[in-house]
């Protein structure tokens, strides 16, 4: 059994850590913007393969105390990393972070981490020089109030990249954030899903997908499918087959996608086909102030625009005032949006009956939840 660390956005850590439970593993620890989870090497191709909101899926090698280089090299060095790391592999130190600690300077982490590593191996292996030929081996080091915790990166690019965005909107929001939103919602796959907004159609593709039972990182690769004396490649297969045995694409779903721009439908519809729901999501060039629906108790979800240039800023307040008379005549609709635009609520004309504070990339956003009714339980069912 390891420890396995799971870094997600900033305040969304609970639904990660749902998500870990319901794949079947016990979370050790919550902190911001990670959960640890036990697990074995299935573990990690299971996590890296079905995990929704994880923005990566690494092996947690050891966390010590250090407020000196001193402490920090001899601390790196005693850790078992020729348990790890084999004569040819290539490792060195991709990330190093630091919050609250006395050191700070990432390129000096870095440098000494990789020399007490190469220490350690060197009297392991009884060598002095190692080709690094084989394997990479990614390290990232994480040190919070002088706390260090070094980490083996099993997943090389982050899990937001599926596979299928091979083109974005301006300010595309992320699949594992669009994911996470989603989840923070009580929108069921038979549930009416609209976005007014979708840009390269990211949240309706993820809500398409979770409707599917199509697993995120089933069609890409990882760093550690090189590892086959950690991780066998018989348990990526295993799991993968476990993944393609679980797709249902065949549900009925009504999920409707709209954006002003022809352009960004075109995207839309193309993301949508690599992700294999494009016969699951109806993509339209509309306005949003031509949007409407017959039916009741659909849900909207949006990532509009947040005028972060001066002239688009003065906009705003009458976007905003669009949406809140379009959502308005939607009949027991609920509306979830997410925005930096702090104004929001009072253009909408409602007071949001939830509202968490997110940080969608480097830009403090929030997600604004108006709920509408539930619909009798006769149409529940």
């Amino acid at each position: 059994m390891m420890e396995i660390i799971a870094p997600c956005h900033f305040g969304l850590e609970a639904v990660l850590k749902r998500e870990i439970y319901d794949l079947g593993y016990d979370v050790t620890r919550v902190e911001d913007g990670r959960v640890t989870f036990a697990g074995d090497a299935e573990a990690i191709c299971r996590g890296n393969i079905f995990l929704r909101t994880a923005e990566r899926v690494m092996i947690q090698v050891g966390r010590f105390h250090a407020v000196t280089f001193d402490e920090l090299f001899e601390g790196i060095k005693a850790l078992p990393w020729e348990e790890y790391i084999p004569e040819n592999g290539k490792f060195w130190v991709t990330k190093a972070s630091s919050v609250k600690s006395k050191l700070f300077s990432a390129s000096d982490i870095q440098s000494i981490a990789k020399k007490a590593m190469v220490e350690r191996l060197k009297s392991y292996y009884h060598k002095n020089w190692f080709e690094e030929d084989g394997a990479a081996f990614p390290v990232r080091i994480f040190l919070m109030k002088d706390e260090v915790t070094v980490a083996l990166d099993t997943t090389g690019l982050p899990l937001h990249k599926r596979g299928y965005r091979t083109w974005t909107s301006k300010a595309p929001i992320s699949e594992t954030l669009a994911a996470a939103l989603l989840m923070l919602t009580p929108w069921k796959k038979d549930r009416i899903l609209v976005d007014p907004f979708c840009g390269s159609g990211t949240f309706l593709i993820e809500a398409a997908m979770m409707a599917a039972n199509i697993a995120p990182g089933m069609n890409r690769e990882f760093t550690a499918m090189d590892w086959e004396e950690l991780v066998p490649k018989s348990l990526w297969l295993s799991v993968l087959e476990e993944a393609r045995d679980m797709i249902e694409d065949d549900v009925d779903t009504d999920l409707q996608g709209y954006d002003i721009d022809p352009d960004m439908i075109r995207i839309a519809r193309e993301n949508a086909k690599q992700a294999g729901v494009d016969h699951m999501i109806h993509f339209q060039t509309r306005d949003v102030a031509d949007l409407h629906h017959s039916k009741k108790y659909g849900f909207l979800i949006m990532n509009p625009p947040y005028g972060e240039r001066l002239e688009d800023k003065e906009r705003l307040p009458e976007l905003y005032s669009t949406i809140g008379r379009v959502y308005q005549a939607l009949d027991s609709w609920s509306l979830y949006m997410i925005t930096s635009f702090e104004d929001a609520p009072k253009y909408i004309g409602r007071k949001p009956d939830k509202n968490r504070k997110l940080y969608n990339g480097m830009i403090k956003t929030y997600f604004y939840q108006f709920m509408g009714p539930k619909p009798p339980a006769r149409d529940r069912k």
